[in-house]
């Protein structure tokens, strides 16, 4: 059975000639949306999920545009609004030591160097400089944004699903 990780979130559309905007959850956007790409797109709430092959890529700000091959029109892709998209397993490289794909990070229990467990990673913003990882508590309290750095992260077990970090002053609150 194929598996099937999160690459992006459908937001909008862009123009009248069947072109999507879409917020990325990839550091390989160039590779996942590139002319020929396969994907699926699934409706969490109407629970279809449909494959599309990409036709065309550009950025335009700080979106993805794509148009799919059969979607020529902004009304063939409004109920496209709000869908994820979703690459195949089989269409994921291997990645050098050190690099990780989001799916592997996210879920992963977060520990101090002390063992203090603060919570699960549920989700990665990409900043530009360093991506911050974003932690859900294991209490009650607000999330904590941890910088994807040397200095804080300092190992990484995704195997195990645990990363363990130094909390420098004023990091946790």
């Amino acid at each position: 059975m194929t598996e099937w990780y999160k690459v992006g979130k459908i937001v909008n559309t862009h123009g009248v000639k069947g072109e999507v905007r879409v917020i990325s959850s990839t550091d390989f956007a160039e590779d996942r949306y590139a002319i020929g790409s396969e994907l699926m797109i699934k409706h969490d709430d109407k629970g279809e999920n449909i494959h599309v092959v990409v036709r065309h890529h550009r950025l335009h700000k700080n979106f993805d545009l794509l148009q799919f091959e059969d979607y020529h029109s902004i009304n063939e892709v409004e109920p496209l609004k709000g869908a994820t998209l979703y690459v195949s397993g089989e269409q994921l490289d291997e990645l050098d030591e050190g690099e990780f794909y989001y799916h592997e990070i996210i879920g992963c229990k977060v520990f101090t160097e002390s063992d203090e467990e603060l919570g699960k990673i549920k989700e990665i913003i990409e900043t530009g400089a360093n991506d911050v990882w974003v932690i859900q508590r294991k209490g009650p309290g607000k999330d904590i944004l941890i910088p994807y750095i040397e200095d804080v992260v300092k190992e990484i077990d995704v195997w195990n699903k645990v990363i363990r970090i130094h909390v420098m002053e004023g990091l946790v609150e």
